[in-house]
Order: structure tokens, then C-alpha cells, then sequence
């Protein structure tokens, strides 16, 4: 067997071996052959890249917004340049397939192009005379040191939620990624070198919970964006805030889908199939429960199983693949164990993933595609985020009634309604409560020009990714008054 790759953190625009005793192996999910050694973090790794972050820092807030957008110009044709790299990359230590990766690798390129528009996001507004011969300002002013941390299910996309709007307004960055993906990241720090950023602008510092702790406690840390799931958000959330620092945690998730009887149902079908199965479930928008109402519940359950069954699993760079494993067999087993439950609980199995073996893919973390029937609200599997490829189906007599199924959920993240009544549409759209809606969407991800939001327990903070919000996170306002006398300036 070659040597495993060894992965290295960046600080100060150079790749640097971690104080860090212990390491984690890293395994192809689909294959369980190990790829790559990351080591687990240590409190002088962080204090290392955070002190090149804040020695970075004056110079870099006093560049022109003009010039800092050149490095992400360059930035974003060097990931356009490369993309089928980072996308097999992300392939090989995720899962998921080799197109799911090319479109998260989309996302992030969106992501960059959004950010170059800082010059005009950043400006500020003024006003002449609030009071005779006084003028008022309000300018954006960067924090300083930023840090985000991120999970594993898109390892470029969810730090290029925040790496761009973060240097773009003239702040440094410390990212650190999730333990279980770091090559790609490692990747991008390579890019992020060619795009020509003075050192210690970014900087990428590799670990587990140490890593994050020093990061939430280091003094000179400003702003801290994560994503995962819910109870690590609230630990950062407020073990941040106690620290003083600003802080957006976006948190876990129960995606609801309604389906009513006058939906398309071959279009209804593939896009919920996309939905629940596409990532293997491992995305925080997949649709994890879809509430068929009225006449809509057997001709959407049939359909649905049709194309669940139909699904083909395996390797993601193998020919024809649409759907990978999950990210660990500790995960697998996990998941597993929830699908138990639920049926113990009273679920009824329509289509049953456990278990699975890929011919000549024995050794990864695959559970195909699962279908439950008959899940009661008082079922511990209606209200938990399993993160895998398995989906519930609820029964609802009408609208309201899964208007109510949805706001008994403790999480907020992404509703959608398949139908083509306008006034259904806009009824769910006014009192779904969740932060990214979906009419006909199976996927309610935002474009990068608007904000990645989130409801409830699915969110924590004021202030969500991309877009203007990302903007606001990431400066401080600062209002000037002034007035200049007519007598003084004769004096000069």
C-alpha cells in the first residue's frame, strides 16, 4: 500500500506540519480504503494561524476594496480551471457522486463571483444637514480576524459560504474544515496561494473539538460562522457569545415536502426522489419527510417507490452511479439503528436499505435508498435529522393539517409544496415555518445573492451566509457625525 497522504494545515501562506499528537485516518466512504492522515488539532496550531491572521489583518483592511476583489477574480478562474480536480476530490473523500460534486463545486464558484461585488455591497448611505451644517455617514468596517467551521457533507462549498464575503471586506480568515474531508480543502488552499493573497489572509488549521475550542477562546478571534448539526451549534453559539464574539450557527434540520392531488406527479416524483436520495440524505436541505395530502398518498407512494427502487448505489466516479454511501460505517450504523426504531415505533417498511452490499464495493458505507410508510408525529423518526438516504411518508387530510405536521417540527430550515393552485402555493409560502421555501423545488437552496436562512432549531444567530447577510456579518458599522464651522476654516 503508497504511503498516506499527510495533510498539512495553511498558516501564513504556507503548508505547516500540526503540533498535534494524534491523527485520524481518512477512508474512501465507498471503498473503506484510507486516503489520507489528518491530525486532530492543537491549541498552538490555532494560535499560530490566528496571530498570522492579526499580523495580516492592518494591511490587508487598508487594500481597496478594488484591489482585494482582484485576488478573488483570480480565485475564481483558478477553481473554474479546476474543477473536475476538486470535484473528483471531493468524490473520493465524500461519496457522493462525481455530478453532485461538480454542482456543489458550482455553488462555491457562485459564491466567489457574489463576493467581487464587494465595492458596491460594502458601501455605506449618508445624509447632509440632520441638524443645520451637520452631515451624518454610515461606513462598513471589516472586524479582523474571522473563523469559520464546517462540515463534511460539502467540503468546499459551506467554507465558501463565508471565505470570500469574509476577505472581501477586508477581514482574515481561519478556517477549519471538517476532520473527515480535509484533502479538498487542502486543494483550495493551494489555489487560494496561486490567487496571489498575502500571507496570513487565509489560513486553514486542521483538527477535531480542541481545534474548535481554541479557536472559540482565542481573544483576537472577532466572528465565528459554523455549520452542522444542532446541539454542536449551540455549544459554539454560546460558548462564542460568552466570549464576546459574533457568531452564525446554522444548525440541523427536518425537511418537509407536501404533496397535493393536483401536483405533476412524474415531476413530483424524480424531484423528491433527487431530494431525499441525492448526497446519500447528507445534505441539511434534503427532504426527509413528504406529506402526501388527500387523493395524492397512493399514486405518490407507488411512483415514489418505483423510482427509490430504481436508484443505482455504488462508487461515485463509476459509470452510472446516482447515488454514494454514507460518510462513515459509524454513520451507517447510526442511521440503521434510527430505521429500527422508527419501525419499532410503528413505521411501516416500504422499501428497506439496510444492510447493503455493492458488488466489488464490500468495504464502503453504503445503505441504499429507504422508504418508511404510516409514521405517527409521536415517532422519535418524524422529529430526528437522520442524515442518510431514508424517507418518511405522513398522511394529511388538507393543507392545514400539514401546515400543523409541519410547525410541530423543532426544525426550521426548508419547507416545499408541490401543486399547481397559485392559492395554495402562496398559502404554504406565508405560513410555512421555515426559512427557505420551495414551490416545486425539492431543493430550496438560495443563490448566492440571497441569504442561506434558517428557522428555529436550525438556526442560531441574526445574521445567515452569502449574500448582503454575509456582508453585515462580517463589518462593523460606523457612524460619523460631523460639522465644520465656516469660522474655522479661515483660519487655513
Amino acid at each position: 500500500m503508497s504511503e498516506l497522504r499527510r495533510i498539512h494545515n495553511f498558516i501564513n501562506g504556507e503548508k505547516r506540519p500540526s503540533e498535534a499528537d494524534e491523527t485520524l485516518m481518512i477512508a474512501n466512504p465507498a471503498t473503506g480504503e484510507a486516503i489520507a492522515e489528518t491530525p486532530l488539532g492543537a491549541r498552538p496550531d490555532v494560535a499560530a494561524a490566528v496571530e498570522a491572521a492579526a499580523r495580516a489583518f492592518p494591511e490587508w483592511r487598508r487594500t481597496p476594496p478594488e484591489e482585494r476583489i482582484q485576488h478573488l477574480f483570480r480565485l475564481k478562474q483558478l477553481l473554474e480551471d479546476h474543477c473536475d480536480d476538486l470535484a473528483r476530490s471531493i468524490t473520493i473523500e465524500n461519496g457522493k457522486t462525481f455530478t453532485e460534486a461538480r454542482a456543489e463545486m458550482r455553488r462555491s464558484i457562485e459564491n466567489v463571483e457574489v463576493a467581487c461585488g464587494i465595492p458596491t455591497l460594502m458601501q455605506g448611505y449618508n445624509l447632509e444637514d440632520v441638524a443645520r451644517g451637520i452631515d451624518e455617514i454610515m461606513i462598513r468596517q471589516p472586524l479582523g480576524v474571522v473563523a469559520a467551521v464546517t462540515p463534511f457533507n460539502f467540503p468546499v462549498m459551506v467554507p465558501m459560504w463565508f471565505l470570500p464575503y469574509a476577505v472581501a471586506c477586508g477581514n482574515t480568515f481561519v478556517l477549519k474544515p471538517s476532520e473527515r474531508v480535509p484533502v479538498s480543502v487542502e486543494l483550495l488552499c493551494d489555489l487560494v496561494n496561486r490567487a496571489g493573497f498575502p500571507p496570513g489572509v487565509v489560513n486553514v488549521v486542521n483538527g477535531g473539538k480542541p481545534a474548535v475550542d481554541a479557536i472559540l477562546d482565542h481573544p483576537a478571534v472577532r466572528a465565528v460562522s459554523f455549520v452542522g448539526s444542532t446541539p454542536v451549534a449551540r455549544y459554539i453559539y454560546s460558548r462564542g457569545a460568552a466570549e464576546g464574539k459574533r457568531v452564525q450557527c446554522q444548525g440541523g434540520a427536518k425537511n418537509h415536502v407536501v404533496i397535493l392531488p393536483d401536483a405533476d406527479l412524474d415531476m413530483t416524483t424524480q424531484i423528491v426522489a433527487d431530494s431525499a436520495f441525492g448526497c446519500a440524505g447528507q445534505r441539511c436541505l434534503a427532504v426527509s419527510t413528504a406529506i402526501t395530502v388527500g387523493e395524492a398518498r397512493e399514486p405518490f407512494r407507488n411512483a415514489l417507490l418505483d423510482a427509490a427502487a430504481s436508484i443505482r448505489v455504488g462508487f461515485g466516479l463509476d459509470e452510472g452511479v446516482q447515488m454514494g454511501p454514507v460518510i462513515t460505517p459509524e454513520s451507517r450504523l447510526r442511521i440503521e439503528a434510527q430505521i429500527d426504531r422508527g419501525l419499532s415505533a410503528g413505521a411501516r417498511l416500504l422499501l428497506d436499505g439496510r444492510g447493503a452490499r455493492i458488488e466489488g464495493r464490500e468495504g464502503g458505507n453504503f445503505i441504499t435508498p429507504t422508504v418508511l410508510d404510516d409514521v405517527s408525529p409521536g415517532n422519535a423518526i418524524a422529529d430526528t435529522e437522520l442524515f442518510g438516504p431514508v424517507l418518511s411518508l405522513v398522511h394529511a387530510d388538507d393543507v392545514d393539517e400539514a401546515l400543523d405536521i409541519l410547525g410541530r417540527s423543532r426544525y426550521g430550515n426548508a419547507a416545499s409544496i408541490f401543486t399547481s393552485s397559485g392559492a395554495a402555493a402562496r398559502k404554504f409560502r406565508y405560513e410555512a415555518p421555515a426559512g427557505n421555501i420551495g414551490v416545486n423545488i425539492g431543493v430550496a437552496a438560495p443563490m448566492a445573492y440571497f441569504p442561506f436562512s434558517g428557522w428555529k432549531d436550525s438556526f442560531l444567530g441574526v445574521l445567515h451566509g452569502q449574500g448582503r447577510d454575509a456582508v453585515e456579518f462580517y463589518t462593523d458599522k460606523k457612524v460619523v457625525i460631523e460639522r465644520w464651522p465656516k469660522e474655522w476654516s479661515r483660519r487655513f
